[in-house]
Formats: structure tokens, sequence, C-alpha cells
């Protein structure tokens, strides 16, 4: 299945009225969510989260932590990645700099700006956190808490080859469109299971890092 939402009407995602709105509404209290075990996160989906709730009665649903960067040009945009094809966990998808939450990590913001460093270079003095995100759960057994922050240009990436294969920027704008928010679907389990794409040029976003994104435009643009 390939079909647009039903909602889209676009929004005017510029710099300063997107950090403006981030500020306002998100904030940096951890869900109790991303490490109690008795509590299965939402993604949003009725059928991934009923996979999600069978892959918790099989193996602990893990805590991660993601970068969410919005790059302060004049037409913002998001930095994202593609996976290496070699990685065990979602091999070659477009993806957000990010990973598990190690126990070193004071928090899941320091977990995403570790992260974002060893991926792809990323260095925390040019990034400048907002908040936290909804806590977010996939269907392949993570929990993922996501750190949106201000990110200003000029920096330097150099990518790390064993994690990712290329790092690109996507306007905020495309991304803000509800227009380009297709939901896609496919069988897993016998179950079905929905999920939004947002293709771009040659790159296909979908799944976890595409459900992201409709929360932050539901979070920023719509409550």
């Amino acid at each position: 299945m390939n079909k647009p939402v039903l909602k889209t009407e676009s929004v005017a995602a510029g710099a300063a009225e997107f950090f403006a709105r981030s500020r306002e509404r998100l904030g940096f209290d951890v869900p109790p969510g991303l490490y109690d075990p008795n509590i299965i996160p939402a993604s949003g989906d009725p059928g991934t989260d009923k996979m999600l709730e069978i892959i918790a009665r099989e193996q602990p649903v893990r805590p991660a932590a993601v970068l969410i960067a919005v790059v302060d040009h004049p037409d913002p945009t998001i930095l994202l990645t593609q996976r290496s094809a070699h990685l065990n966990d979602h091999a070659g998808q477009i993806a957000f700099p990010g990973g598990k939450i190690d126990a070193t990590d004071t928090s899941p913001l320091d977990a995403a700006l570790r992260e974002a460093e060893e991926e792809v270079g990323l260095s925390r003095d040019f990034v400048e956190p907002i908040g936290y995100l909804d806590l977010y759960g996939t269907g392949f057994g993570f929990r993922i808490l996501p750190t949106v922050a201000r990110v200003r240009p000029g920096f330097q990436l150099t990518i790390n080859h064993s994690e990712v294969d290329d790092a690109f920027e996507v306007p905020l704008s495309f991304l803000m469109n509800p227009a380009n928010h297709q939901v896609h679907s496919k069988e897993f389990r016998g179950m079905e299971r929905s999920y939004y794409a947002m293709p771009f040029a040659e790159r296909y976003i979908w799944g976890a890092t595409a459900g992201m994104l409709r929360v932050l435009y539901e979070r920023i643009y719509s409550s």
C-alpha cells in the first residue's frame, strides 16, 4: 500500500518559528518508559505496537537515543545518515545519528551526542540541545528517545564507515509537509503493519525514522 495521509495542509517550517515552537513544547524530563520494562512505548501504529508487544515477551526492549539535528540554515535542514550495509540492525537504512544507550552515558542526551560524534564526527560545540521528543517504540525491539537540537552551520563531518556509509541533509520544509508523508504497509508474523515513508530524491526515508519525523511534525505544528 502506498498512499498519502488524509491531513495534507502545509506548514511554514522556517528556522525561527521552528526553534521557538520547539523550545516552548519540549523539555528534558526523561519518560519512565525509557527504562521500565513494564512499559511498552507506542509507535502510533496498532500493528507495530502489537508486534512490539510480542517482541517484548521474547527479549528486552532496548533503550536507545537519537539526535534530530536541525541545521540552522536560512532554509533549515535535518541531518540524516545512511547506515552501513554490513550492520546487523537496520543495514543500509536512513537513520538519525544515534544508537543504544551505554551504561557510561550520563543521560539520553549524552548518548545521542556521543553517537553523533562517533558516527559522523558532529562536534558538540556546534549543537544546542532543545529537548526530548516523545518516546518511540520500534517493531524491532528498541525504545528510542530522540533529542531535538539546533545545529550551528559550519561543522565538518568525518564519516565512520564502520557504522555509516553517508550523511546528508534534507530540507525541514519537505519533512514537515504532511503532503510528503506516505503510509506504506507490509505483513509481519501474520499481522498488517503500517509505517510512514517520506521518499526524497533517491533517498527512501521510512520506518522508525519517518515515524519520528511524523511525531516531530505533530508535536511542533499540530498540537
